[in-house]
């Protein structure tokens, strides 16, 4: 019951039950047996051909019928791979498009944190690059500044935003992805 409130809260969606499950998979069972059972036929008379071994033939309605069911096996397999394929083509879009409404919503945040901060510009991007792990002197580099120009810049960062480095700056935003819903107060300035 446990797995399924989880699932039911993260999704929105009740996870399945196993025995939907299995219904649920039970054409592809079917289809798999009926292509096994057909390789198994055809494999055999192709070495026993080749190999000139002797049997006792299938009487000739047999033959149709596993010729049938190997043609519709191979049918059903192409029905199913190109669902499949459409599926995880879906899948791979859906992805996609919540990764991108997901960095939106946190440069929508981080823009949202800096204006609560009343950041300057310079210090606007000390922060950013700050987040992005960048050090001192690589954002000393890109601004054409001095490190001691970018040390004081972000101690100005890390004293509007109520933290004490680097590490405390990021793990606001991290917070706040984990926690979107928690309240801003002047004890948590987040």
């Amino acid at each position: 019951m446990m797995m399924t409130d989880a699932r039911l809260a993260e999704t929105g969606r009740a996870a399945p039950r196993s025995g939907s499950l299995v219904l649920r998979h039970a054409p592809l069972v079917a289809i798999l047996a009926l292509q096994t059972i057909c390789a198994i036929y055809l494999v055999r008379d192709m070495v026993s051909s080749i190999l000139g071994i002797e049997y006792e033939p299938l009487a000739w309605q047999y033959t149709e019928y596993l010729d049938i069911g190997a043609a519709i096996g191979l049918i059903a397999g192409i029905g199913l791979g190109g669902r499949m394929l459409a599926l995880s083509v879906r899948a791979g879009r859906e992805a996609q498009e919540k990764l991108a409404r997901a960095r939106s919503a946190f440069v929508d945040l981080i823009e949202q944190r800096f204006a609560d901060w009343a950041l300057s510009p310079a210090e606007r991007d000390v922060a950013l690059f700050s987040i992005k792990g960048m050090s001192v002197a690589e954002i000393a580099a890109l601004r054409g500044t001095s490190e001691g120009t970018i040390k004081a810049q972000a101690a100005a960062v890390y004293r509007k935003a109520g933290v004490g480095n680097r590490h405390q700056l990021l793990s606001l935003f991290i917070e706040d992805l984990f926690d979107p819903a928690a309240p801003v107060s002047a004890d948590n300035p987040r």
